[in-house]
């Protein structure tokens, strides 16, 4: 691994250095800096010259201050000769503006690809996107995994025998079944429809609910009014118990805390894909780290090897 150079931003120093600690290699210091007219400056304070460069930088709350110290990476790189710049990004928060849904809209997620191809990403390296097409998005390979398997391998230290796997919608019903099949549990949606950001209707749950173990899988949890409302059909059905999971624990507005004092709410279970407040942690929560999977995608990419073996089941 010694042609391998990893960065961090700011988003997220603490999963850099862990993704680090698991390739062997260190944490090359970044030093990001603003001018008196609120300007950002990045340097990259390791040598790139013909090295596989690695940004890692997931896209989270300041996403544009983020996004901004994440191309001004990518540049750097650039002028310094990096033989090839992936940029790392476990999550993707522009991901959601993924298509036309009202009249004279932007595309987020197709512009910000754009902008990072443009800032010199030669390849990206994501988690749990949105929605498939976003892989798309992208005129560089993207290499898309997911964090099934962690959280697979979590779940089944319970009692599986009467579980049921709930997706909140339709869109993620294929990720709650291949969910379901690495469990051996049975798998259902809810009927959802999006009036706001955070008005959300669920009129049913389409599978068999009564007296079942639920636990409810999510691509990301932000404000928590998806799940709360599923959690009002679940219970109208006869769930004997419910656990929540999901990729991207971004909980904003008092998320965690609202889903923490249901008292049906077993267990929510998410992965540092985004760094998480310590005093935000309950002592339901449980964080699952995905640096071993993006540790081992990165070694992969750098040595030109299959990526596919990490989609395999546990």
């Amino acid at each position: 691994m010694r042609d391998i150079a990893v960065f961090s931003g700011s988003a997220h120093p603490e999963l850099a250095a862990e993704v680090c600690a698991h390739l062997e290699v260190p944490l090359n210091p970044t030093r990001i800096s603003r001018f008196a007219n609120d300007c950002l400056e990045v340097q990259l304070q390791a040598n790139c010259r013909e090295r596989d460069v690695f940004l890692v930088q997931p896209l989270v709350v300041p996403v544009q201050e983020h996004l901004v110290e994440l191309l001004m990476m990518c540049d750097a790189a650039r002028g310094a000769s990096a033989a090839r710049i992936t940029v790392v990004m476990p999550h993707y928060s522009y991901a959601r503006s993924d298509k036309k849904d009202a009249p004279r809209i932007s595309l987020g997620g197709r512009l910000v690809a754009d902008l990072l191809v443009a800032s010199g990403a030669s390849r990206v390296l994501a988690m749990t996107l949105h929605s498939p097409q976003v892989h798309g998005f992208f005129s560089v390979p993207v290499d898309h995994l997911h964090a099934l398997r962690e959280l697979a391998l979590h779940f089944r230290g319970y009692d599986l025998s009467r579980t049921t796997v709930v997706s909140p919608d339709l869109g993620n019903a294929k990720e709650a079944a291949a969910f379901a099949r690495m469990l051996g549990a049975e798998v259902a949606a809810g009927a959802k429809q999006r009036f706001a950001d955070d008005r959300v209707s669920i009129s049913s749950v389409i599978g068999d609910i009564s007296g079942r173990d639920v636990i409810v899988l999510d691509d990301e949890i932000a404000k928590g009014s998806t799940v709360l409302e599923l959690l009002a059909r679940l219970r109208e059905q006869g769930a004997r118990s419910v656990r929540i999971a999901c990729t991207h624990g971004l909980f904003a507005a008092d998320a965690l805390k609202r889903l923490t004092e249901q008292p049906d709410v077993l267990e929510i279970v998410c992965t540092n894909t985004v760094p998480v407040p310590v005093e935000h942690h309950t002592e339901k929560l449980r964080i699952l780290s995905i640096a071993p999977a993006l540790a081992e995608a990165m070694r992969r990419i750098h040595n030109g090897e299959s990526v596919s073996a990490l989609f395999d089941a546990p």
